[in-house]
């Protein structure tokens, strides 16, 4: 774990497998998802954004000087939201990420990406450091809270639609 409370996307697929399996999958369901910043003056901005898994890494791609770009900038820090998808059903769950965005500015990697995602620079590339992630999805009559953050075990927490506290799974 690094001193930051996040860590590297491949860290985080070593020490969660299946759960890092689930994400990917919600995450390549639908190409455009939503990103939270901080604005200058701390309040939050919502944005589109397609996000992607190459070369290991969970990348965010943006515009130059885009707002959402100068605001990770400025403060790395990020929530993700996987598109829950059309419907009610939203597609195996709701899936989030929270951590920081660390800027790629080796010529030779945006060049890469640029490549590999037929975007031409410039552009602003960042890694996604999760600092957790949280799945939820419906089972039978209860919602499913798993929650994972670097260093911790695995989290699945229960709530009935009651005014019972959540319960956690052993």
């Amino acid at each position: 774990m690094r001193d930051t409370g996040t860590t590297t996307w491949p860290a985080f697929a070593a020490a969660e497998p299946a759960l890092a399996a689930t994400v990917r999958e919600r995450f390549g369901q639908y190409t455009h998802h939503a990103l939270a910043t901080l604005r200058a003056d701390g309040s939050p901005r919502l944005s589109g954004i397609e996000a992607d898994f190459r070369g290991g890494d969970l990348r965010l791609g943006m515009m130059p000087n885009s707002r959402k770009a100068l605001d990770l900038r400025r403060d790395p820090r990020l929530s993700l939201l996987a598109n829950p998808g059309a419907g009610t059903s939203m597609g195996g769950g709701d899936v989030r990420i929270s951590g920081r965005a660390v800027e790629v500015t080796d010529p030779a990697e945006a060049a890469w990406y640029a490549a590999e995602v037929g975007m031409p620079l410039p552009f602003h590339v960042f890694r996604v450091e999760p600092g957790e992630i949280v799945r939820i999805r419906v089972e039978g009559e209860e919602l499913l809270f798993t929650t994972w953050r670097p260093g911790r075990p695995l989290r699945t927490l229960r709530r009935g639609n009651d005014d019972a506290p959540p319960r956690e799974d052993a």
